[in-house]
């Protein structure tokens, strides 16, 4: 099963008279990308909140958000410690006298330091910070679901541009077997158009360098390439865990193969369908950006 980059979740877990929230909205990206927000109470737990989100996901940049509530107060919720401000505000007027400043005293200037508040929730113990780990975990399952019912559309609509891919590979094949033949005789008849009637002609020397040359443009072994790598793609769809990265060069390589096919080709009907395979490639191609 594949599964979506994209998506959102929410968890909430409460223990005694504490409630943690946790908020995550994930989006495509390359690597796993991972920005948390929350309350300076959980500084020192980061890496640990790092490492458990990564034994859950992937890929993917994440936006995670926790808030804490005790006694139904949010930790956003601070008081003002007074002392602190009255010393903060005298410390500025000393330097404003000392480097003789004359600039009035504003709101920013004492928003800037962070000591003359305090939060109404002042430290965590382990059985509250498990609390949190739930809502997080609960957050990130969320988020996993809505990735998983994203990913079976997208994989409706990969397999559905595989088999048009698979009809057209279907119509070169076809088209390809008199190719080599009709290549023959149409440089044959060029060469004989170009040659002046009474020059002598090895033609079997001449039959023979034709041959080479019309060879030069069978395409029995880049559609049999194709074809493989098509089903590769397919069993990659059905089997593997986090097919993203091994189907893009799967991609890239049914393009290489669609481009010697109309690169090699004089069949006008072959080139058209070569070319409607690489805009499906193309569009499977940007499917698979959304891909984990």
């Amino acid at each position: 099963m594949i599964l979506s980059m994209t998506g959102y979740g929410k968890g909430t877990a409460a223990k005694g008279g504490w409630q943690a929230d946790a908020e995550v909205k994930s989006i495509n990206s390359r690597y796993l990308e991972i920005y948390l927000k929350y309350p300076p109470i959980l500084a020192n737990k980061e890496y640990e909140l790092r490492e458990f989100i990564k034994g859950k996901i992937k890929r993917g940049k994440l936006n995670l958000t926790i808030q804490i509530k005790k006694n139904g107060y949010e930790d956003a919720a601070v008081s003002l410690d007074e002392s602190r401000l009255k010393n903060y505000i005298a410390l500025i007027k000393k330097v404003k006298k000392t480097a003789k400043i004359s600039d009035k005293l504003k709101l920013e200037h004492l928003l800037l330091s962070r000591d003359i508040f305090t939060s109404t929730i002042e430290e965590i113990d382990e059985s509250h910070f498990a609390s949190i780990k739930k809502a997080i975990s609960l957050s990130l399952d969320s988020l996993i679901q809505m990735k998983k019912n994203e990913g079976l559309e997208l994989e409706k609509d990969l397999k559905k541009r595989i088999k048009s891919i698979e009809k057209r590979l279907d119509q070169i094949e076809k088209d390809a077997e008199p190719s080599v033949g009709e290549h023959f005789n149409k440089y044959k008849e060029k060469v004989k158009n170009l040659l002046d009637e009474n020059q002598n002609i090895n033609n079997e020397r001449l039959e023979s360098e034709l041959a080479i040359i019309a060879e030069r443009a069978d395409i029995t072994e880049e559609c049999v390439r194709l074809r493989s790598h098509i089903k590769f793609f397919t069993d990659s769809l059905d089997k593997e865990e986090d097919p993203g990265r091994k189907l893009n060069f799967l991609c890239q390589e049914m393009n290489r193969e669609a481009n010697t096919i109309s690169a090699k080709t004089l069949s006008t009907s072959i080139t058209h369908n070569a070319v409607y395979i690489k805009e499906d490639i193309e569009r499977i191609r940007e499917q698979i950006q959304n891909i984990e």
